[in-house]
């Protein structure tokens, strides 16, 4: 990556949603979406402001889009961030446990727009602790332990009790017993 040229055109199609959201705190939820279209991809507010309203009534927020990450529930929250990372249209979008921060009720609403986004086609890497979750959307599961991979393999071969590794059915004899 020469003098980084190249680097910041990759940086630009790789969206991410971070576990603890990382909302600017002084802007709405519109403009939470609607910034980095406008500063990266050169976008002008009004096409900038549309797009957001869209990516926010996608996600049942639109009549949330004038308020502040502090007027929000954490899975409103959380689905203004996924909102906002889509709103780059990335190519690889990066989600780091979407739900870890939420009550149960609010779960279900992040992993609900996480799933449509998974049905649209856009690539996620996802970390997250909810298997059954994780088991019906994806493509490969990555068992990793101590930033090592452990296991690769697809979702029905992990999950159907079948894994390689036996660190990785320790790890599924137990979420099984769930614990």
């Amino acid at each position: 990556m020469k003098e980084g040229k190249n680097l910041s055109k990759v940086r630009a199609e790789v969206g991410m949603v971070f576990q603890q959201f990382n909302l600017f705190p002084h802007m709405s939820a519109l403009r939470n979406v609607a910034t980095a279209p406008v500063r990266v991809r050169g976008l002008s507010w009004a096409e900038a402001e549309k797009k957001a309203q869209a990516l926010l009534g996608r996600a049942r927020l639109g009549q949330h889009s004038h308020k502040r990450p502090s007027q929000l529930s954490g899975g409103q929250q959380q689905r203004v961030a996924i909102a906002r990372a889509l709103a780059m249209e990335p190519e690889v979008l990066l989600i780091d446990e979407p739900t870890s921060a939420l009550d149960p009720e609010m779960v279900g609403e992040v992993l609900d727009v996480i799933r449509k986004v998974a049905e649209t086609g856009v690539t996620m890497l996802i970390v997250t602790h909810e298997m059954s979750f994780a088991r019906q959307v994806s493509d490969r599961v990555i068992f990793m332990e101590q930033g090592r991979i452990v296991e690769d393999s697809p979702p029905e071969e992990f999950f159907g009790h079948h894994p390689r590794s036996d660190r990785a059915r320790l790890f599924i004899r137990a979420v099984a017993r769930g614990y």
